[in-house]
Parts: structure tokens; C-alpha cells; sequence
């Protein structure tokens, strides 16, 4: 047995956009914004060989149209990297990218592989949840039998069976975007989050889109339920 560790040494992303048509990357293709933390990786080391990496490993929800076929592979041929470089897609819903990240790290731990660029890719603007059908979505037999709900019903029965109230998940709601909003005004996103440019080298998205500064109880209760 191998006594490889597994080590991260590059975690970057791009800023989050809406996952509307009106959202800011909707124009940018899902391979594109895989080959740009692609890029940054290798400039940020540039003293990594690219014919060192063994594997990419990519997560997606909806692996169809612009995300379809295998997008690992075809990321890592349009970002230059060594045909020798292979590319799996995987997809365990919304843990895509963390089991992406997972199974890089069993790779390298059992000594099958050393070097492994792993995460997850969506495009929910262009390619809506959904999008890829499934017997769970797609066939009401196969939804009835394995007691199917839609998420907002199951986070509905969740709530109730836990004694969880409006204003508990709202309060719980603004706590969490009055933090985030903090963290990104003291800069603790400056490394991590790496802009989204277009061939032209101007900037699409440079921020996350679902931070909404501002956002208070008072405020998300006037959301409808």
C-alpha cells in the first residue's frame, strides 16, 4: 500500500455568477472558464512542467450541450496542455466538485498518479438544472418509487421536522451575506477568486454576483416563501 500524502498546493475559482440569462457570465462558455484557472495555475508555477500532470479531473451537475462530452478533456486540450493529458467528468449533483477533488487525492495517496488538476465546472446560465433529464426528473415512476421531491419542498419538510422558522433560516440568510460581504471588503477573496476576461482581456466578472451587500431580515422577509 502506498503512503503517498496528498497535498493542495493551488485553489483558485472564478468569481460566482447568476445562473440567469441576465447573469454576467452567460456569454462566457463553461470550457472557457475552466482553461482560465487553468492558466493562472501554470503562471502562478511556472516552474511546473505541464507534462507532469497525469489527470484533470473536473465535477458537473449537468453534463450536457456546452458542458457535455467529457469537458475535462476538452479544457485541457484547449488550455495547452500535453495531449498526454487525460480527462474524466464526474457527477454526484451538487458534491460534483468536491468528489472531483476526492478522487484526485485518492489518486495520488494510492500512488497511482502524482499530479492531479481536480474541481468542478457549471454553467447554470447557459445550461439550466435539469437540462440533462435524468429517470428521477424524467419519469414519474421512477420518482414516485424513490419518494422524489424538489428541493425547495425537501428544505420545506426539513424546516418543519427541525422547528425552524421563517425568521430563524432568514436571520440565518442575512448573517451569512453580512459575512461574506465582510470578507470580501477586507480582501480574503484577493488571492483565491481570479477573474473571468473575455479574448479581448477585459474583464467580465471580477466579483461574485450572489454577495448582496446591504441584505438584512427585514429585507428577505419580504421574499415570497
Amino acid at each position: 500500500m502506498s503512503n503517498s500524502e496528498a497535498l493542495v498546493f493551488e485553489a483558485i475559482r472564478t468569481p460566482r455568477g447568476r445562473g440567469k440569462v441576465n447573469g454576467s457570465l452567460h456569454t462566457v462558455k463553461p470550457v472557457d472558464l475552466v482553461v482560465g484557472l487553468m492558466h493562472e495555475t501554470l503562471i502562478r508555477n511556472d516552474h511546473l512542467d505541464p507534462k507532469r500532470v497525469d489527470d484533470v479531473v473536473l465535477g458537473c451537475v449537468s453534463p450536457i450541450g456546452d458542458q457535455g462530452a467529457d469537458i475535462a478533456r476538452a479544457a485541457a486540450i484547449k488550455a495547452g496542455l500535453p495531449e498526454t493529458v487525460a480527462g474524466v467528468q464526474l457527477n454526484r449533483f451538487c458534491a460534483s466538485g468536491l468528489e472531483a477533488v476526492n478522487i484526485a487525492a485518492q489518486k495520488i495517496a494510492s500512488g497511482w498518479e502524482d499530479l492531479v488538476m481536480a474541481g468542478g465546472v457549471e454553467s447554470m446560465s447557459r445550461v439550466p438544472m435539469g437540462s440533462d433529464g435524468g429517470a428521477m426528473i424524467m419519469d414519474p415512476e421512477t420518482a414516485y418509487d424513490g419518494s422524489f421531491v424538489p428541493q425547495g419542498i425537501s428544505a420545506d419538510l426539513i424546516a418543519t421536522l427541525e422547528g425552524f422558522s421563517r425568521d430563524d433560516v432568514d436571520a440565518y440568510a442575512a448573517r451569512s451575506q453580512e459575512r461574506a460581504t465582510a470578507a470580501r471588503s477586507e480582501g480574503k477573496f484577493g488571492d483565491s477568486v481570479i477573474p473571468v476576461k473575455d479574448l479581448s482581456e477585459n474583464v467580465v466578472l471580477d466579483r461574485d454576483e450572489h454577495i448582496r451587500p446591504g441584505t438584512t431580515v427585514a429585507s428577505l422577509a419580504n421574499l415570497k416563501p
